[in-house]
């Protein structure tokens, strides 16, 4: 539990470096916005390889070799990330970083929830995803502490903490009991089958996973990628909109601890339904919201709020979703889905952004996608309880 909180904190100063490095980066590369947009998309693009490799490995490997292996690459190419010297290999970085991500996530949600007991499993998942944000807050810190011309070193922090973390968690970390155990027993779907995940009653749960991670995290990397940029647009000084992303941060992991203690209780219902009415109501909050950092700093608090407690409440749904022999390739696929989502977000804000649309056109232009991604996801939570 130790070792996934701390590689979950590792993968969130990781995805969120790029969102809080920009300031420089474009001050140094003078970047289009279309640019801007790729360099942001990179790293989810390979998060999506990185998890449907990983989750198909780690059915057959196991967990910890997998997770291992992401969290030493991640560090590598995010300190190869510091040393760009243009646009493109700035870009080409990001992807390779996003590779290493994309195969840790998965990994700690199967080794959280194969570790733990029934009652506490999506308690569990929830903390050791709730460690992401955090982590996306600590890099907020530390761009507030250095200019921004000094945004390498972001990336060399994102680099160094997991490259130290790796060795100590081959050398200190068990591999999942549930894998040991389980995995290939008699009866139990082929180890890694894709296929698995469609069948014996578990389609409709996949789909509906598979839909809510994808406009979820859409809605997710659009924000934490240009959100400190929308708010320096919107009449923020740079320190006033990297306070609003820690808050950002910070909320989202209060919040993804409380609805990971509400989903094992009697309050599961009303806390899911709380989440996802509160998302497209906060995001026409902020997008009327008057030109005050006050207020625009309390609201994206309560955003972050919404925002990562429906990203923790999938997170505990999935490895649930899937029995052991496959819940490595389930998992990751979802996940997956999702990071095409998270590739569609970034470079979906740099369209719009190109096509003159403000922070606020831009806040409500995302209203459609995040009613459909709530609908979904209240879907998957209804079919959860009914099964």
């Amino acid at each position: 539990m130790i070792f996934c909180l701390c590689a979950a904190l590792c993968e969130g100063i990781d995805l969120q470096a790029a969102g809080v490095a920009a300031a420089g980066i474009g001050a140094e590369f003078r970047p289009s916005p279309d640019q801007f947009g790729t360099f942001f998309s990179a790293s989810t693009f390979g998060l999506f390889f990185g998890a449907l490799i990983g989750g198909r490995l780690a059915d057959s490997i196991g967990r910890k070799k997998v997770l291992v292996v992401s969290v030493g690459l991640f560090g590598l190419f995010s300190l190869l990330t510091a040393m760009a010297s243009d646009v493109q290999s700035l870009t080409w970085a990001r992807l390779l970083t996003g590779l290493g991500l994309g195969g840790a996530l998965p990994m700690l949600l199967a080794l959280v929830s194969e570790s733990s007991g029934v009652e506490q499993q999506n308690a569990r998942v929830a903390t050791v995803y709730a460690a992401a944000p955090f982590g996306g807050a600590i890099v907020s810190l530390i761009s507030l502490s250095v200019s921004a011309s000094h945004w390498r070193l972001i990336f060399i922090a994102g680099g160094v903490l997991p490259l130290l973390l790796a060795p100590l968690m081959a050398f200190g970390m068990s591999e999942s009991p549930a894998f040991r155990r389980e995995a290939h027993t008699e009866g139990s779907p082929k180890a890694g089958s894709f296929a698995a995940i469609f069948t014996q009653g578990r389609a409709l749960r996949t789909v509906l996973l598979w839909l809510s991670f994808f406009l979820e995290l859409l809605l997710l990397y659009l924000l934490l990628n240009w959100l400190p940029t929308l708010l320096v647009t919107d009449g923020l000084t740079r320190l006033q909109a990297a306070a609003a992303q820690i808050g950002f941060n910070i909320g989202g992991g209060l919040a993804a601890l409380l609805i990971g203690y509400l989903l094992g209780g009697r309050l599961r219902n009303a806390g899911i339904v709380i989440t996802f009415a509160a998302l497209p109501v906060l995001l026409v909050a902020l997008a009327k919201a008057p030109a005050d950092s006050g207020i625009i700093s309390v609201t994206v608090f309560f955003l972050g709020c919404s925002v990562l407690a429906a990203q923790a409440f999938l997170y505990a749904m999935a490895p649930g979703s899937y029995p052991s022999s496959i819940r490595g390739v389930g998992v990751g696929a979802a996940i997956a889905v999702g990071r095409i989502g998270s590739i569609v977000g970034p470079k979906l804000g740099g369209l719009l952004k190109s096509a003159g649309h403000g922070p606020s056109q831009l806040f409500l232009d995302l209203l459609p996608v995040v009613i459909l991604g709530s609908i979904c996801a209240l879907l998957l939570a209804w079919n959860t309880r009914k099964q």
